[in-house]
């Protein structure tokens, strides 16, 4: 926006964003700071309008490595599922519509064979997320008794949200057994009651626990469980369908395990290494999955038709053994050698740019509460704040202040770069940039480090 269209803006939207420069004007003043002269508090009015008309949410290109950040929305989607996406959100569908008779259908009826195919199980359901399918899990099977669950496994997820508080929301008691690093399984057969509903098994997906530890196979828990008549429930977290040992690290359970080794239900999250729309995927027996889909919460916690289309299209991947088409699993799958020339070009490009640009070894992360403590081998392109700024390592603070500097102005560029910061540097991982931002991601970076040196130059 220039000063020009000031003028013609909704006098409302001039006013928020004059107070909004006005207040942190105020700011600097009370810290000692010379109050800005008129013509500059005009030209960030003008800046703050058109920031303000930005959208709020918008993509950004993620050079962290981390190929399931939770804070910049976890999986990418796949090119198929972006387009059916738009296919199906530009007009009408039919989402509870069954076109062979006309009648009402299920929006859960798309998804009924994939779930099946994809992991084995009877049947399945899909709700807003995996928090959610545990809780619908507990309400429909156990809110009249007690859940046995080890005390090892009462999990805390992103955002403060721990398990156990979630479960609580369900009606049902939960009886905690064994200690924290030990559980066996006679600790829940001693524990089983009858007012006991199900046992429950949660996969440490976010953390990893080592030392002198022992936890019950899941397949001698779904035995006992089995023994008694109560279900056995497993929350499996990020529910991976690849074998991630073929990657070379440690080997991540799969629903298509969970199900083989007798669990009834089986939670996982779709947006993880599933490689989805956020969601919470609930597959097992039959029966069990009916009084699912019957119970008061799966109104509340239903889909909506663009996820329904990205999950069914992302789900049909794996079914057809096409998983390669999902960005998650390219990024998984990434070869050191792909990676290290992509960050030799991008160190080669910035240096034309006489950015003082280098390469060396580092690690990408699954991230998103999967395969805690696993590193994956990559190459970063490395930038020295420090010579890039003109600053002598003498200063106290002046590699990390310029280096948080430089970091910030890529986070607030157009478009957004969120990149990692360490000891003075920026490092882009390639891991996690799609082939098509490379261009843009350099450019970001030449026009961030130029507005951050001119800047620095100034003071």
């Amino acid at each position: 926006m220039t000063s020009g269209q000031l003028a013609s803006a909704p006098a409302a939207q001039v006013t928020r964003a004059a107070r909004q420069i006005l207040s942190a004007a105020r700011a600097q003043v009370r810290q000692g700071h010379s109050a800005p002269e008129m013509p500059e508090l005009v030209r960030q009015v003008v800046r703050a309008l058109g920031a303000n008309a930005l959208p709020r949410l918008r993509s950004v290109i993620n050079a962290t490595g981390i190929i399931l950040h939770t804070n910049i929305g976890r999986a990418p989607l796949s090119e198929a599922a972006l387009e059916q996406v738009m296919a199906v959100a530009r007009g009408y569908s039919n989402l509870e519509l069954d076109l062979d008779s006309g009648s009402r259908g299920s929006r859960l009826a798309p998804l009924g064979d994939l779930f099946t195919s994809v992991t084995s199980a009877d049947a399945g359901v899909a709700v807003n997320n995996n928090a959610a399918a545990v809780l619908l899990v507990l309400s429909a099977i156990a809110s009249d008794g007690e859940v046995i669950v080890s005390r090892g496994e009462l999990v805390e997820i992103g955002g403060g949200f721990r398990i156990p508080d979630v479960m609580r929301q369900s009606g049902a008691r939960l009886v905690e057994v064994g200690t924290t690093n030990r559980t066996r399984v006679a600790d829940y057969r001693a524990a089983i009651t009858p007012e006991t509903r199900a046992l429950l098994a949660v996969h440490p997906s976010n953390f990893r626990v080592i030392g002198f530890t022992e936890s019950a196979p899941l397949s001698e828990l779904a035995a006992l469980a089995h023994e008694h008549g109560v279900p056995m429930i497993y929350d499996l977290g990020s529910g991976s369908p690849l074998d991630t040992a073929t990657l070379g690290i440690a080997h991540e359970p799969t629903p298509q395990e969970a199900i083989a080794a007798g669990a009834d239900l089986v939670c996982f999250s779709g947006d993880k290494l599933l490689g989805g729309p956020q969601a919470g995927i609930v597959v097992g027996r039959s029966d069990l999955i009916a009084r699912l889909r019957s119970h008061p919460l799966m109104r509340a916690l239903r889909l909506d038709k663009m996820t329904l289309a990205a999950l069914e299209v992302t789900l049909r991947a794996w079914a057809t053994e096409q998983e390669d088409t999902l960005p998650v699993v390219n990024m998984l799958r990434a070869s050191i050698e792909d990676l290290a020339a992509r960050a030799e070009t991008w160190a080669s490009h910035l240096r034309a740019q006489n950015l003082p640009a280098a390469t060396e070894p580092g690690f990408s992360a699954a991230g998103g509460g999967s395969l805690p403590g696993e590193q994956l081998p990559t190459t970063l392109c490395v930038l020295d704040c420090d010579a890039a700024s003109g600053q002598v390592a003498s200063e106290p603070g002046a590699q990390g202040d310029i280096a948080a500097k430089v970091a910030h102005a890529l986070r607030i560029g157009s478009p957004s770069v969120i990149t990692r910061v360490s000891r003075g540097q920026i490092l882009l991982d390639p891991r996690t940039v799609s082939p098509g931002e490379d261009d843009t991601l350099l450019s970001a970076v030449v026009s961030a480090f130029g507005s951050v040196t001119v800047t620095q130059a100034a003071l």
